[in-house]
């Protein structure tokens, strides 16, 4: 059975992508990686073409027509996981702000400490972050203060987008209903694991915002997430997760 694989969505992260994967690959802990690009016009998904040359059956590359969100890069992703059996599947950014070598501290707390779902939770003991405006990590941190009084899970950072599956908990989700693509997709599928009774740990990491390339936050995605939580609650209230 294949054990762990990293997936990671892409929009034109040239500057970071080479290193990303070369990190990856340099764990003592073997993980493969599926790059998912949305045709990125910088030749994002042409460089992993060629490392897959060098990282040859454990690179792997889909490219999506067009920029469709972070949320659906990361359900094609799964989808596309479960369909080669692994069983500990993760989700990370390009750009650093998640630290490679935590990858294998989440895969300890799915593998020997019965955890479900492992959150790198950037606020469990404190505010961990690194190189972002006050305004940014208020907006964050009480995003998931935000989260917690509405739905009623005890997670504090909601919003992370770097964490580690078990396959059972990706096969369970329903992945075809998952609606939203940013911040409201992270919330949504902790939601669910969490309303499935899924084991959610948080792991403690330090967040580092990205020093090459752009970051892809917008108002929208701001809004989707505020208005996202409350609809998820009442679907809840309704039996219509």
């Amino acid at each position: 059975m294949l054990k762990a694989i990293v997936v990671i969505p892409t929009y034109n992260e040239i500057e970071n992508i080479d290193q990303i994967i070369q990190a990856v690959f340099s764990l003592q802990t073997e993980f493969h990686i599926l790059i998912v690009d949305d045709n990125s016009p910088d030749g994002t998904s042409k460089r992993v073409e060629e490392l897959q040359h060098q990282y040859k059956d454990k690179l792997f590359l889909s490219v999506r027509t067009k920029k469709s969100g972070l949320g659906t890069a990361y359900v094609h992703g799964f989808k596309w996981a479960l369909l080669q059996g692994y069983e500990y599947i993760f989700e990370m950014d390009a750009d650093f702000s998640h630290n490679p070598q935590d990858l294998e501290r989440l895969l300890f707390a799915c593998e020997k400490q019965q955890a479900d779902v492992a959150i790198g939770s950037r606020y469990s003991t404190g505010v961990n972050v690194v190189n972002w405006p006050l305004n940014r990590v208020l907006m964050s941190y009480f995003a998931s203060v935000y989260v917690k009084l509405i739905t009623g899970m005890k997670i504090h950072d909601a919003t992370a987008g770097f964490i580690c599956y078990k396959k059972n908990v990706l096969e369970k989700i329903n992945l075809d209903r998952i609606k939203f693509i940013g911040y409201a997709f992270q919330i949504e599928m902790k939601y669910r694991a969490y309303v499935q009774k899924f084991k959610i740990v948080e792991v403690p990491i330090i967040f580092t915002d990205r020093t090459k390339g752009q970051s892809k936050m917008s108002g929208s995605i701001i809004r989707e997430a505020v208005f996202g939580v409350v609809l998820l609650r009442i679907r809840k209230i309704f039996n219509q997760l």
